[in-house]
């Protein structure tokens, strides 16, 4: 069962998101604003989130579909949502997004990480991971877990995440699985 097969997100109404937006760093890369001198990459913390427009990032991704009401109750339940924009001018789109849960006290599991195909191999996954890890850390948060597919387990790896020092794996409970 992949747990990486979906995703929420979505884009944050222009009143409420200029306190929540965060330019990528300029140490990592952005070949489209370097190119073409009129795109800008930003992050938003905005749950507010157009889940058409995240399924069609989903999609883009090759991500099983769920129920859009089930997407945006994750979405409005989760502790920190991060997601990942592109802007030509007035026009906006989503291209990465990511989400943790937490106790609010000492752990966090990150869930539904994605960048756009379009957008991979220049360095804004591991930028959308630093931003999530940076907000659950600026919550005291200590403990950040994750589930990953095999085919990413070293790209989180070099980021930092490790299997459990002490060996525990996790189990899971899932309707019908007598």
């Amino acid at each position: 069962m992949s747990f990486w097969k979906n995703l929420f997100s979505g884009q944050s109404n222009s009143s409420t998101a200029t306190s929540t937006l965060t330019p990528v760093p300029s140490g990592d890369a952005n070949p489209t604003a370097e190119r073409s001198g009129t795109s800008r990459i930003f992050f938003s913390k905005e749950k507010e989130i157009d889940v058409q427009e995240l399924e069609e990032l989903c999609d883009a991704v090759g991500w099983s579909r769920r129920p859009l009401r089930k997407v945006k109750k994750a979405i409005e339940h989760s502790f920190i949502v991060v997601s990942m924009w592109e802007q030509r001018g007035s026009y906006r789109r989503l291209i990465g997004f990511s989400r943790a849960t937490s106790d609010h006290a000492f752990n966090a599991t990150i869930w539904d990480v994605v960048v756009h195909p379009q957008f991979q191999q220049r360095g804004l996954g591991k930028a959308l991971m630093q931003q999530i890890i940076k907000e659950l850390r600026r919550e005291d948060i200590s403990n950040i877990t994750l589930f990953a597919d095999p085919g990413v387990v070293n790209f989180y790896r070099n980021l930092g995440f490790r299997p459990d020092p002490e060996g525990i794996k996790g189990m899971f409970w899932y309707p019908n699985s007598r």
